[in-house]
């Protein structure tokens, strides 16, 4: 479907294929035997044929489907806000209200997966006609629209305006609550395919495309090289078979079983369940006895180990045995970095850099030149991870 935008020509976006479904169920809900039934309905003093009530959608689906009420009103906005249902009393409000707000079937002519283009010009006569019939009244973003249009196909503004003028006398002649009707379905219509801003646009599909995603393009040398460039990185990229993968994770899975309280319980008593603290009192960050299956953990690989603050305690008193214990505070540092504050970021990462990497500094860490390097440049412009090369080595040279 072809939709314009005012930043923009033309953007296309490719037909969904979960909109056959919904019409399937359209279809359904329409049958004369096993649908919806149909009646006329009241809105102010005007009689309109064929309404139905949101709750009657609602019930519906729910006994078509057989699914909770909340997937059933999610389903029902779906059909509105795709324009296979448009409401009757608040024609701007594309959602499916559960109570006696009437709505109508919209005809299938203008189902979104029919592909028919909302283009320019029927856009414009729309527009036309509605600042004729509101004597020049017209919603913010409608005018805007409406002047770009103005300027865009100004070599056939006149048929446009004689066109919205003919439309206007034609519905005077219908009787009103086909005249009331029609309106709603065509703007119920225009919200779908020109949504407002602010809107949820119901037919976007992924990111903003400029172009048709099916139009077959020349590709140039440089689109070329840069495809070979990819596949050349997709086949130098390790590949591990399922079966050792699978492998991996049973392993992984046995492993940390024991260790999990919900699948292998907790120990003195269950503090989800039970009232009592113990569990946590046992487990907490910094306790000064450790369990013996703590312990254990810790032990599985390092980053179990340096993850536990306890655990974290230990080794760094290790750390100062070996004359090392500024590696882990850089560690530290950078975690704090990492996830602190934004606003401090820039102060944080010239204390860790004065603290840690300059030449002299008071606990000065040893990394290689390369990482010294990569690291230096990048506090030039300091943020979260301008850190991570020389964390990263430093957790290396703790984990060895």
């Amino acid at each position: 479907m072809t939709v314009t935008r005012l930043d923009q020509g033309q953007r296309h976006r490719p037909r969904m294929a979960f909109l056959k479904k919904i019409e399937a169920l359209m279809m359904e809900m329409q049958n004369p035997d096993t649908g919806i039934k149909t009646q006329t309905q009241k809105v102010m003093i005007t009689n309109i044929p064929h309404a139905v009530t949101g709750n009657d959608i609602l019930q519906w689906i729910l006994q078509r489907l057989q699914i909770t009420e909340e997937e059933a009103l999610h389903l029902g906005d779906l059909f509105v806000k795709y324009g296979y249902i448009y409401p009757l009393q608040e024609p701007k409000n594309l959602t499916l209200k559960t109570d006696g707000s009437l709505y109508r079937f919209q005809t299938p002519y203008f189902w979104p997966a029919q592909g028919w283009p909302a283009d320019d010009t029927d856009y414009a006569i729309y527009l036309a006609k509605k600042n004729i019939k509101r004597k020049g009244i017209l919603e913010e973003y409608e005018k805007e629209h409406y002047n770009m249009l103005n300027q865009k196909i100004n070599y056939k503004w006149d048929f446009v305006i004689m066109q919205a003028k003919e439309q206007y006398k034609a519905g005077k002649e219908r009787k009103k609550a086909d005249r009331y009707a029609l309106d709603c379905q065509e703007r119920a219509y225009w919200l779908v395919n020109r949504t407002p801003p602010g809107m949820l646009d119901a037919l976007e599909y992924g990111l903003d495309r400029v172009t048709d995603p099916n139009e077959n393009k020349k590709k140039t040398i440089d689109v070329y090289r840069r495809e070979i460039m990819y596949y050349q990185q997709a086949i130098m990229k390790s590949r591990v078979k399922s079966s050792v993968s699978l492998g991996g994770l049973v392993k992984y899975s046995e492993q940390f079983l024991s260790n999990d309280p919900i699948l292998s319980g907790c120990l003195p008593s269950n503090p989800w369940i039970t009232d009592d603290p113990e569990f946590w009192d046992l487990n907490a960050k910094l306790v000064e006895i450790p369990t013996r299956m703590r312990v254990e953990r810790w032990a599985f690989n390092f980053s179990e180990l340096i993850q536990d603050p306890k655990g974290r305690q230990n080794f760094q008193l290790f750390l100062k045995k070996e004359f090392s214990g500024e590696n882990l505070s850089f560690w530290e540092a950078c975690e704090d970095l990492k996830y602190g504050d934004q606003s401090k970021v820039k102060e944080k990462a010239e204390e860790i850099y004065k603290l840690f990497l300059a030449p002299g500094a008071r606990r000065w860490i040893n990394i290689d030149g390369t990482t010294m390097g990569i690291t230096v440049k990048g506090l030039k412009h300091p943020h979260r991870y301008v850190l991570d090369a020389a964390q990263t080595h430093i957790y290396m040279l703790m984990k060895k």
